[in-house]
């Protein structure tokens, strides 16, 4: 991958996103036919009359995005139906797919530190994009997600970022699809407005990872009701793949796969470990007095997410020739994001073996 500039209206950041990453877009276009029809009796033209009932909720509560998707669409030679509907693939699908990611964020000497594994099915892993976006009145942005998508997993200049946890659920309701939900966020000012984007409804469960650059985050099981929320825990949040909240599953039922329950577990195990390492205490003659090293650093977080426990526990998921074809789940990129810094690093790929690798900011553009 390589990083794109997108500025302009928002018309022209579409037509340049399309553009520029058409054989990607009209791959993977290709790519979600194939799931809609093997997961939900879909094909394609059928997609597209579902997802045009999303329509009206996004000229609701975020219209200028349907201008850049209009000239994303121009810019592949297609119509708005085949952007929208690569949009909502989430909403189409994700009542049989399943997804996987685990993500979590740490706060550490003044750093708050943002992280995930985005897992997916691998015939993706050819179509990720790296963008940043000045969007006309709002913060410049960097996503990494797949072309064609409004934006998935970043960050933005006011400190605000987010991660992705797919929630495999039959539920789904009015309110914003889950994409463009993510891109609503990082176009918001501060937390407390990325949260109320979080707060106000999402079309499809999922999981959000808010946090910023002052040390604020908090997890949110959104939904089209009132999300879950899930504070830090000594100054950490985890998630994968299954429901956490008691308020989210009230009334919500998900059917994850049983690896989401092992990987949190992991995930949590690995953190503790961490934060065991960066505060240790050393005894100083009748009291004891915490000692705090440097911060973990971008290395040390790609380790973490590069973890290969044996069995379902792995954090860096690899090609498993025992899993079902439509179950199988690999990482295709991994980020780590220095919130406090402005600063995104990439790996394309595994994160123990990566394709390629990025450092992505603000001060460099």
């Amino acid at each position: 991958m390589q990083l794109t500039e997108l500025s302009g209206s928002r018309f022209d950041i579409g037509l340049t996103h399309g553009r520029l990453h058409k054989a990607a877009i009209i791959a993977s276009i290709d790519v979600y036919d194939r799931m809609f029809h093997a997961m939900v009796g879909l094909r394609w033209h059928e997609a597209r009359r579902d997802a045009e009932r999303f329509l009206p909720m996004i000229e609701q509560r975020f219209p200028d995005i349907i201008e850049e998707m209009d000239g994303m669409a121009q810019g592949i030679d297609g119509d708005l139906s085949d952007i929208l509907t690569l949009n909502c693939r989430s909403e189409i699908s994700l009542t049989r797919a399943s997804g996987g990611c685990s993500a979590f964020s740490l706060a550490h000497q003044g750093h708050q530190w943002l992280a995930q594994n985005w897992d997916w099915r691998a015939d993706q892993g050819e179509h990720l994009v790296a963008l940043r976006i000045h969007p006309p009145g709002a913060p410049t942005l960097i996503s990494v997600g797949e072309a064609g998508m409004v934006a998935k997993v970043g960050l933005n200049d006011r400190g605000v970022g987010v991660t992705l946890n797919a929630i495999r659920s039959a539920t789904c309701g009015e309110g914003l699809p889950i994409h463009v939900a993510l891109r609503k966020i990082l176009e918001s000012c501060s937390a407390e407005e990325a949260e109320a984007v979080a707060m106000h409804g999402v079309c499809a469960p999922a999981h959000f990872l808010i946090a910023d650059g002052s040390g604020q985050a908090c997890g949110y099981e959104v939904h089209a009701g009132q999300p879950g929320r899930l504070p830090p825990r000594h100054g950490v949040v985890t998630h994968t793949n299954h429901l956490v909240s008691d308020s989210a599953t009230h009334w919500l039922e998900d059917f994850p796969k049983p690896d989401s329950w092992a990987r949190l577990s992991r995930l949590d195990t690995l953190l503790d470990s961490l934060q065991a390492e960066l505060d240790h205490t050393q005894h100083d003659g009748q009291r004891e007095a915490p000692v705090q090293e440097a911060p973990p650093g971008p290395e040390r977080l790609f380790a973490l997410l590069g973890d290969h426990e044996p069995g379902h526990e792995s954090l860096c998921r690899h090609f498993d020739p025992e899993v079902p074809e439509d179950e199988r789940m690999e990482t295709l990129f991994s980020v780590v994001m220095d919130l406090s810094a402005g600063v995104l690093w990439l790996r394309h790929g595994k994160p123990c073996h990566p394709r390629g690798s990025m450092r992505l900011a603000f001060d460099d553009a």
